[in-house]
């Protein structure tokens, strides 16, 4: 309980730094994935085209993905130096593996009667990836972005070891206190309700635009429709 209060009166008098951190850690974890759908969506489409080149690059993302993340921020720290720069480019690292994986099993798993319907119509190859292939396969897309953004928001916490800021700054100031309990939960608790709420925004714009969901409910309303009024 008086952990509890002692987290309540930190807030109080550090609610503008908690928020400023709070905005500064989410920016550092939007552009770290964001930068990564940039580059790795157009590499999962291409791998899913090029068959040969999808053990290459996965294995390259998963050996990425294996480096620890203190050992990333290291080495990056060498070349590019202190601040948040470093750390959002080991974020569009560690968001690769995720969002290219799911786009190409997205890509790999759409019908390939719809495939040919859309060739037979007389669609070009550009027509049937942005008419077909990329609505049929965004929900799993949507879940590998959902997948990145929460790994990214739970590394971003140790930037503040090459001065970035975010909630890490927070935690590791209770580290270095004498009764710190309360500093290092004012710092974690917001990242984890962050991370979380992150997970349910994904996840409900995931279910949005699965196109099962859509099918299922518009099946539902033509059923609906032909039923005979009484």
């Amino acid at each position: 309980m008086e952990t509890i209060q002692d987290i309540l009166y930190y807030y109080s008098q550090n609610a503008g730094y908690v928020w400023e951190q709070f905005y500064r850690h989410f920016l550092m974890s939007a552009y770290g994935v964001l930068f990564a759908a940039i580059v790795a969506i157009p590499l999962g489409i291409l791998i899913s085209r090029y068959h040969k080149l999808s053990p290459w690059v996965m294995s390259l993302a998963n050996i990425i993905q294996t480096i620890p993340a203190l050992a990333m921020l290291a080495v990056l720290m060498l070349v590019m130096g202190l601040g948040t720069n470093t750390v959002v480019f080991s974020l569009f690292l560690y968001s690769l593996l995720p969002i290219i994986k799911n786009t190409y099993t997205g890509i790999q798993n759409v019908d390939k009667a719809l495939l040919d319907s859309g060739k037979a119509m007389g669609m070009t190859k550009f027509q049937v990836l942005r008419m077909v292939e990329l609505p049929l396969a965004m929900s799993v897309i949507m879940a590998g972005l959902r997948t990145a953004l929460v790994i990214t928001i739970g590394i971003a916490t140790i930037g503040t070891f090459i001065g970035a800021g975010g909630l890490g700054d927070i935690i590791l100031r209770g580290t270095n206190a004498t009764d710190g309990t309360a500093i290092i939960l004012a710092g974690a608790i917001p990242t984890a309700l962050m991370a979380v709420i992150a997970d349910i925004v994904m996840a409900w714009v995931e279910r949005k635009l699965s196109p099962v969901k859509k099918k299922k409910k518009k099946s539902a309303w033509k059923q609906k429709a032909e039923e005979p009024a009484i």
